[in-house]
């Protein structure tokens, strides 16, 4: 089987690439970034290349070439110029770090998301609800991973819990130093030549994971402080590797912030439960906070609609009108800003300095 082929390489891809007239370019996928090097897979195997200039000029950040991103690159000598971007079946995202509302692309054309707890006290519903959420509406399928099943007495209450949130997604319960329980969830969930993402925060056992599933160390397995239960950062870009079966798996840095953006334009956070429960409501356009006859709050009241699963959707709610508000302000500081500056320039052509 041609390289781009086990990489994924489909029918979507192949159709936008003979679009390109251009005899001198050719597809690749992006394997990892560091700093302005990526590393590609093409037809003849790996390639180092850059960003071309006018690629980095022409368009915002969140769409510059990610891992898993299929790219148009050049050839000069032993490296590659990246001149494009193929367009993308899907993007995982999130609201980036720090106080401003930006979104950060994580990684592109992706399958499943593996999301990964740990039950030594790292396990938080809420936590694994904004996972959900967000890689939901990134139309990607979730899977969670609970790990170190081991550690706790009864990890099948661990299990329900997950369940309970209504997302109606496959839950592992598995040890990453099992190799039964690893070869049995990963025969079932990992298809060749699809592609999947390890999400998760450091310490929950990811590059465990990786390492197992690979057949050996790719990432040295960091230890997690007895103090606090919080582990070391092990991975520190993301990088997309091939295994054994022919499936593909994109292992990220922990991370600490996941914030939820909005990705599907006004259609707001939507959750399994409250959607099924929404149709049932007095008013069409009923917010589910107050309103009379509100099927929602009916059922947060008769025990039908967990509570903790109500009020993680009202925050997570709050964060995304949060995030649409400061994202509209910062873009119209930025065509502001923009107009300015064509009028000074303009004003510095007309004046001759």
């Amino acid at each position: 089987m041609p390289i781009l082929q086990l990489y994924g390489w489909n029918e979507h891809f192949m159709r936008h690439f003979e679009t390109n007239t251009s005899q001198d370019l050719e597809a690749a996928r992006v394997l990892s970034i560091q700093g302005f090097k990526h590393l590609l897979i093409t037809e003849t195997g790996n390639l180092d290349a850059q960003l071309a200039g006018a690629l980095i000029n022409s368009c915002e950040p969140e769409a510059y070439p990610k891992a898993g991103d299929w790219v148009l690159v050049k050839r000069y000598d032993e490296e590659g110029i990246i001149i494009g971007t193929l367009p993308r079946i899907n993007e995982l995202s999130r609201k980036a770090p720090g106080t401003q509302s930006t979104r950060q692309v994580l990684a592109a054309n992706i399958d499943a998301a593996f999301i990964v707890q740990g039950l030594d006290q790292n396990y938080n519903a809420m936590r694994l609800q904004r996972y959900l959420q967000q890689v939901v509406q990134c139309n990607i399928s979730p899977i969670v991973i609970l790990n170190k099943a081991d550690l706790v007495p009864d990890a099948e209450r661990y299990r329900q819990a997950v369940q309970e949130l209504g997302y109606n997604c496959p839950v592992v319960l598995t040890s990453a130093l099992d190799e039964a329980q690893q070869k049995e969830w990963s025969s079932q969930y990992l298809v060749p030549r699809h592609t999947y993402i390890l999400l998760g925060s450091s310490g929950v056992g990811k590059s465990t994971l990786l390492n197992n599933l690979l057949g050996y160390r790719l990432q040295e397995e960091g230890a997690t402080s007895s103090a606090n239960n919080k582990g070391k950062h092990t991975t520190t870009a993301r990088h997309l590797v091939l295994l054994p079966n022919g499936s593909m798996i994109i292992d990220s840095p922990g991370m600490r912030e996941f914030g939820v953006t909005e990705e599907s334009e006004g259609k707001g956070i939507h959750h399994p439960l409250i959607d099924e429960l929404a149709q049932q409501c007095r008013f069409g356009d009923c917010t589910h906070q107050h309103e009379p006859g509100c099927a929602v709050i009916a059922a947060v009241h008769h025990g039908t609609l967990p509570e903790p699963v109500y009020r993680s959707y009202l925050k997570l709610l709050r964060e995304q009108y949060h995030f649409k508000t400061s994202e509209a302000d910062r873009r119209r500081n930025e065509k502001q800003f923009s107009k300015i500056a064509r009028q000074v320039g303009k004003h510095r052509k007309d004046s001759k300095y």
